[in-house]
């Protein structure tokens, strides 16, 4: 399989991830709003999207490059995607906490199924 195909298979996985994440929000807000309230659904909300925005800059720093010409563009690229998912992830929770006013265990209950469910998609996929 050529680097090209691998960055594209990548590229598949990654999407397929950050959709499932994408309907597992969409489920606890629901879950929420209806269960509980319109606070509590925000606050998953945002709590999903800790989540799923930090997958999304570091998926697109992961498969910015492709081939054995670049492979340390490659590394270089990844590795700048780690480091900033990262940080948003840190920016959003400071955010969420002191301006969104979200309820702390909705927001970290719904980041952790939400990242849950991007590990489990992308390990589902890949066997």
């Amino acid at each position: 399989m050529a680097r090209e195909e691998l960055a594209a298979a990548g590229k598949r996985l990654a999407s397929k991830a950050l959709y499932m994440q994408v309907i597992v929000m969409f489920v606890l807000v629901a879950i929420s709003g209806a269960g509980i309230s319109v606070n509590a659904a925000k606050s998953a909300a945002i709590g999903a999207l800790i989540s799923i925005l930090p997958n999304l800059v570091f998926a697109t720093f992961a498969f910015k490059y492709a081939g054995a010409s670049k492979n340390q563009l490659v590394v270089k690229s990844f590795s700048q995607g780690a480091k900033l998912r990262m940080a948003i992830a840190i920016i959003l929770f400071v955010v969420a906490f002191k301006l969104l006013h979200a309820i702390p265990e909705m927001v970290f209950a719904s980041f952790a199924i939400t990242t849950v469910s991007y590990w489990l998609t992308m390990f589902r996929q890949q066997h």
